[in-house]
């Protein structure tokens, strides 16, 4: 017989608590959190924070893995191009408004289930 967890409550703030590019630490995780529509679907992505300037030239790029494969040890520098399995993302440092420590993409998500209950008894 599984026992039932309780969830202590908290306060979400009305607005979303993206990670600032300053804050990031290589080897860290975290979460892309995104919607497909009105703020009630949302997508959610683990990353890894690989770092900086990976590439020449390119200042103000921020580099992420996924998860699975940083966790199996698959680096950038050995990577080429289509046979590594693993996924990169490039953003810019000025956009990271998507992306999230653990405890700020639960509040993202928990918004988003009370936006939705919102909407479902709305109807």
């Amino acid at each position: 017989m599984s026992q039932l967890i309780h969830f202590e409550g908290r306060e979400i703030k009305p607005y979303a608590e993206a990670v600032s590019a300053t804050e990031l630490k290589v080897g860290e995780v975290y979460f892309f959190v995104n919607y497909v529509d009105h703020l009630l679907t949302p997508t959610m992505e683990t990353v890894v924070f690989i770092g900086r300037g990976l590439e020449e030239g390119d200042a103000g790029i921020l580099y992420f893995q996924d998860v699975r494969s940083y966790k199996q040890g698959v680096s950038y520098e050995s990577t080429t191009e289509g046979n590594s399995g693993a996924t990169f993302y490039a953003a810019l440092e000025s956009q990271t408004s998507h992306i999230f420590e653990y405890e700020h993409a639960l509040d993202e998500l928990l918004g988003c289930w009370l936006r939705r209950r919102k909407a479902t008894q709305a109807e």
